[in-house]
């Protein structure tokens, strides 16, 4: 059974930094596209960021310059590192991997970041 575990959100001021964590288990990990997607109130989820298994990343265009993405193959975990936080990435970060057709999401963790 997939699991996909969200660490390390909380409430943070804006132009601070967050990191978030996604502990996976169950998931051939190191072949997957790893992701990390967010969702605010009343919007739709919209990318993050993505990592391939070989490291090549994709980034939202809102978070570009600001948000790196990184995995561990070792730990089957991929990371969020967030600076400079906007009130406008407050949202529920939610982490994804995806191989072929198939896709897995974690619970979400919560980011909200103060004016």
């Amino acid at each position: 059974q997939v699991q996909m575990l969200e660490s390390g959100g909380g409430l943070v001021q804006a132009g601070g930094s967050l990191r978030l964590s996604c502990a996976t288990s169950g998931l051939m990990f190191s072949i997957n596209v790893m992701g990390w997607y967010r969702q605010a109130p009343g919007e739709q989820r919209e990318l993050v960021a993505t990592i391939t298994p070989s490291g090549k990343t994709n980034y939202g265009d809102s978070v570009k310059g600001r948000f790196t993405v990184s995995r561990d193959n070792a730990k089957d975990m991929v990371s969020l590192q967030m600076n400079s936080l906007k009130p406008d990435d407050t949202a529920v970060y939610y982490c994804h991997a995806l191989y072929g057709k198939r896709e897995y999401w974690g619970q979400g963790t919560q980011v909200t970041v103060s004016s």
